[in-house]
């Protein structure tokens, strides 16, 4: 059956688990009025739909998290609308690509994707052939967001037109719940395909109220996968380490005051690999590679009770990320790269009225200084950027505007000048850009939303001439955007019988994207794209989610030829249905589909792929106090391959986690 058949086969099916749930939600709710029916049930489904802005926003929330056992960060969101993975299963070989921005088969990330871990940006603008530098393992957070398209970016960074991943780490205080007290987790898991291990320890400590240390270690391990063919995936293995220590004190009246400093490392090393992690072209083997991914994080935050006008955020933040290579005789191969961010952001929101209008205005001024250590595959040198953004959002009865501002500005030192110039030599630029979003909520559920952003990308690091590449002016030429989106949703209760849920969200976007530096042959492209995102729960315990995305990019090339972009993404879906008994297990079963995509020379076959995952977590019994998560992922064992991957994705994979805190 082809795969956008399905989908619509799926639905059908959906509509009559519907229908079956409703009458186990009667019968249910005669035996709650007997007094037979014992447990308090969960309503929702595992991701929300947020309607309530007209930012394309989806959160992957803790219990998500922990039930895709994940085995990096980028597995984590691949199933947002949207999102799409050059491959996922390795820290070094993934990358994420955001409506056709992000990873490409060249680069990492192509700076139009802004990572965000704790406030501090991660990630190279460029490095050539290895994946996006999200090199943090999932244990590590509690939630993640991705927020698409451009409106919503302004107060994270320029040029930003996929949209931005924002991941938050763990509280002591997720552990201890707030009260004085000592916590211990620990987390042991199993995967089938590849003999992969994990184990995740955290100490969560409280000596008093106002003060909270956390610690966390993980070790993850796992041999190279086989895929749908049963053939063994070269180079997939990987064996990483990461830390995490994290303290947070407040202090004040009414607590008014509180100062976080965090600071988390990654570390892997992988021996004979090629040095291109995506595997699209063959460079050779490594005899070595080191991976460093070091974050820091200092955060005061001033929040006096009383004062709406005053909600103030000061955070110092870097990211050291260090790959070092290592092959006999040097050369282009045995380059040792380096990529450090650091920010201080100053940030204030404040709350008020004027007459009839609401407003809330978060506005701040950021000071960035990214290095680059000079290698063979790219030039080196220093950027200085300062941006002042304002972001406001203010209501009026249903009615909400959001107007937002971003200026910046930048200085790039070549840390080797280029053909002999001079020392002083530098390249300034800078912008402004912005985006304005309305969203109106009717009072029967629906609401009606739409944006328009522009936003420019300025010139990196990586486009300073060399003597490798002297005919490139790349560096004097800001690329520019903007997007348009429209859509509508509906949020409400008790829609089809007493208890249900129901939420849902269509976003219609186009982007038209000009002066570009980052894809070689390529003048402009044009983006059109649909995304979806729906959700249905009834009182039993039963729900279902649903999102799906299409997109047309078409570009146009540097000798005006008009075709299809490489990075075009291919029209994905995913439904889950599932069921909730009480509160203590969860049962689901997901699809994933893709539709055949053959545009231009480009063919790539379209897949169904079945994910079922069981969740145990008893509060009674000798099991109690212990969550028990199991999954079956690609039951069917399909060989298949995404439009923009290249690796074939693992087959059948039986995953096993217990964990427990004491």
């Amino acid at each position: 059956m082809a795969p956008h058949r399905y989908l619509w086969t799926s639905a059908a099916v959906s509509a009559l688990l519907v229908l079956q749930s409703q009458t186990a939600f009667a019968q249910t709710a005669t035996g709650a009025e007997s007094g037979e029916f014992i447990g308090e049930l969960v309503i929702g489904g595992k991701r929300d739909v947020d309607t309530a802005t007209a930012t394309s926003t989806t959160t992957v929330n803790q219990e998500e998290i922990l039930d895709r056992q994940a085995s990096t960060i980028a597995e984590l969101i691949d199933s947002v609308p949207g999102v799409a993975l050059v491959n996922g299963a390795t820290p070094a070989g993934s990358g994420i690509n955001i409506r056709g921005f992000g990873a490409n088969g060249t680069y990492g990330t192509d700076s139009k994707v802004a990572i965000i871990v704790d406030g501090a940006s991660k990630g190279a603008e460029e490095i050539y052939r290895v994946g996006n530098q999200l090199f943090t393992d999932p244990a590590l957070y509690k939630t993640i967001s991705v927020n698409r398209g451009t409106v919503g970016s302004f107060e994270y960074g320029s040029g930003i037109i996929g949209g931005v991943v924002i991941a938050d780490t763990k509280d002591a205080s997720d552990f201890t719940g707030g009260e004085v007290s000592l916590k211990f987790r620990q987390t042991l898991g199993y995967q089938s395909n590849g003999s992969g291990f994990v184990s995740s320890s955290i100490l969560a400590w409280q000596p008093a109220e106002n003060l909270e240390f956390l610690a966390n270690f993980t070790y993850r391990e796992s041999d190279d996968y086989r895929n749908g063919a049963g053939d063994i995936e070269e180079d997939t293995s990987s064996a990483p380490y990461n830390g995490l220590v994290k303290g947070k004190f407040t202090f004040g009246d009414d607590d008014q005051h509180a100062v976080t400093l965090s600071y988390g490392e990654f570390l892997a090393i992988e021996k004979d690999v090629p040095y291109v992690t995506f595997r699209d072209v063959d460079f050779g083997n490594l005899d070595k590679r080191e991976t460093y991914d070091r974050t820091g994080v200092l955060r005061y935050e001033f929040n006096p009770a009383g004062n709406d006008l005053v909600d103030l955020e000061v955070a110092l933040t870097y990211s050291d990320q260090e790959i070092n290579q290592f092959l006999p005789g040097g050369g282009f191969l045995a380059a040792k790269l380096r990529y450090e961010n650091t920010s201080l952001l100053i940030k204030n929101t404040s709350v008020f009225s004027t007459g009839a209008w609401d407003h809330n205005v978060r506005a701040g001024v950021e000071f960035i200084r990214k290095k680059r250590k000079d290698a063979p595959a790219a030039p080196g040198g220093t950027a200085h950027r300062t941006a002042l953004f304002v972001v406001a959002d203010s209501e009026i009865g249903g009615l909400t505007l959001s107007p937002s501002l971003r200026w910046e500005t930048q200085s790039i030192d070549p840390e080797n000048e280029p053909f002999g110039g001079s020392s002083d030599l530098d390249f300034e630029h800078d912008a402004v850009m912005g985006g304005l979003s309305a969203h109106y909520q009717f009072e029967n559920g629906f609401s009606v939303f739409g944006s328009a952003a522009y936003s420019e990308s300025l010139p990196i690091i990586d486009d300073l001439p060399s003597s490798s590449r002297s005919n490139r002016d790349f560096i004097s030429t800001s690329e520019k955007s903007e997007t348009y989106e429209l859509g509508f949703g509906y949020d409400g209760e008790s829609v089809f019988t007493d208890g249900d849920t129901l939420a849902f969200k269509l976003t219609a976007y186009s982007t038209d994207f000009w002066d570009n530096t980052s894809y070689f042959g390529v003048k402009d492209v044009d983006f059109k794209g649909v995304e979806v995102e729906a959700s249905y729960a009834l009182a039993n315990g039963f729900y279902t989610d649903f999102n799906a995305a299409y997109q047309n990019a078409t570009q146009v090339s540097t000798s005006d030829v008009e075709g299809p972009f490489s990075n075009e993404q291919q029209t994905v879906g995913r439904i889950t249905f599932g069921q909730r008994f009480d509160d203590t297990l969860d049962l689901s079963w997901e699809v994933a589909m893709a539709d055949d995509y053959t545009r231009g020379s480009a063919e790539d076959k379209g897949y169904t792929v079945h994910n079922w995952r069981a969740t145990y977590t008893p509060d009674n019994g000798p099991l109690a106090g212990f969550e028990v998560r199991a999954s079956l992922e690609n039951v069917f064992d399909r060989e298949y391959t995404p439009k923009v991957a290249t690796y074939a994705q693992p087959g059948t994979n039986f995953k096993f986690t217990v964990a427990k805190t004491w």
